[in-house]
């Protein structure tokens, strides 16, 4: 059987789309593309996937090119198809998510013909984006909601020590959603997932607040027995995400 030579005719691509938590703010990671189609428009960091190179091989290399990351966990998420999604021809694009602390990890775009800079971006300050970056932000952001419900991947946002006013507002800013304080704490704390540190804040103006820290040990023995860490009940007032 003799193949199209139209079948050989598609790109790849690879497209990171990277979340943290900064001041009570969840934001996401854009670079200001230095070469058309959409110079000068902030994106997702991504690129060509190389012919000698697998799909993951090429989003790290791609995330560190742009803005200077490594070591970061990416999780695989969809794979985008669109015919015209890209104006210079058939491409395919395969998105992955990573969670991260933004303090953690420090910028540095090397000197390239695609990214002039990268930048963190409050999610609800996002407007346009290039190509079909927003709905692949949407896709992920949809999923990292869902995921927060399911599972504390929240708690790697965090600081090893922190309370529970940190962790509501860490919950508040993922979901969009303003929760009850006190069923969100009695629903925490209910969990028996956090550990009481018997320590308090320091050099606070108000009230020093009692740390906590995540027992990862006793949430692995959930997850073997099916438990869920949904929130959902907590809600009291939803905020539609504006762009």
């Amino acid at each position: 059987m003799t193949v199209p030579a139209d079948f050989f005719k598609s790109a790849f691509t690879v497209d990171n789309v990277i979340f943290g938590f900064d001041d009570g703010d969840l934001k996401v990671l854009l670079i200001q593309r230095a070469e058309d189609p959409f110079l000068d428009y902030w994106g997702l960091p991504g690129y060509f996937v190389n012919a000698d190179e697998g799909l993951k091989e090429a989003a790290y290399r791609v995330l560190e090119e742009m803005t200077g990351l490594t070591d970061v966990y990416l999780e695989q998420i969809k794979t985008f198809g669109k015919t015209g999604r890209h104006p210079m021809g058939r491409v395919i694009t395969v998105a992955y998510l990573s969670l991260i602390k933004v303090d953690d990890y420090l910028l540095k775009v090397k000197n390239n013909a695609v990214a002039q800079k990268a930048e963190w971006f409050s999610i609800s300050d996002i407007d346009d984006l290039a190509f079909d970056h927003k709905e692949i932000l949407d896709t992920c952001l949809d999923t990292l909601r869902r995921r927060v419900q399911q599972k504390p991947v929240g708690f790697e946002l965090l600081p090893p020590k922190f309370t529970l006013t940190e962790l509501q507002h860490l919950y508040e800013a993922i979901l969009d959603t303003e929760l009850d304080k006190r069923n969100f704490r009695k629903k925490i704390l209910s969990m028996n997932l956090l550990i009481d540190l018997d320590q308090y804040q320091e050099n606070v103006a108000h009230r020093p607040a009692k740390l906590y820290s995540f027992d990862k040990a006793r949430y692995q023995e959930f997850l073997s027995d099916g438990y869920s860490f949904d929130l959902s009940e907590n809600k009291r007032k939803s905020r539609t995400l504006q762009y």
